[in-house]
């Protein structure tokens, strides 16, 4: 049995203006990427009523719990425009509950209740069916998380605001 090798798109010349092509753009490719794991996660977060985004945000609590609006939202690099609607959605869902941090008013925590808690047990059968679906064995996939984790680190720390100089 013969095995074909792939050619890597970042082995093919760039356009003759310089432009790298689309496929060697590691946007392009983490994109697509993240495009492709959640349509995967959709029918197996579907039978839980939850959306990829709201699965995420229910990790992140049964982590740590409670917490509070800011502390989630920065858990997932979401701002509180799109964190707002989607925690308000989980509390109709009977997911969460969010209520003001007594010692501070202005802070408001967010935990699952008793039925979001319950879904914890299913989210595990969800983590075990993605993994079967990765063309990546076990150091592959801790050696590109561990990697994706540094990239992740940089790029926050580059889009971060630069702090006045006085």
């Amino acid at each position: 049995m013969t095995t074909r090798t792939i050619p890597s798109p970042l082995d093919v010349p760039a356009d003759p203006a310089g432009i790298p092509k689309l496929a060697q753009h590691l946007c392009f490719a983490l994109y697509s990427a993240s495009g492709l794991m959640t349509r995967l996660y959709r029918p197996l977060l579907e039978p839980l009523g939850l959306t990829y985004p709201q699965y995420l945000t229910m990790l992140a609590l049964w982590e740590h719990s409670p917490r509070t609006v800011g502390e989630v939202g920065e858990t997932l690099g979401l701002d509180s425009a799109t964190l707002t609607p989607l925690l308000k959605r989980l509390e109709a869902n009977g997911m969460v509950t969010r209520r003001r941090d007594p010692a501070d008013e202005r802070r408001v925590l967010v935990e699952p209740t008793p039925r979001g808690q319950a879904l914890r047990e299913s989210a595990k059968a969800v983590s075990a069916t993605m993994r079967c679906h990765s063309p990546l064995d076990g150091d592959e996939l801790k050696s590109l998380h561990h990697t994706l984790t540094r990239l992740i680190g940089g790029l926050r720390e580059a889009s971060a605001p630069v702090p006045d100089r006085d």
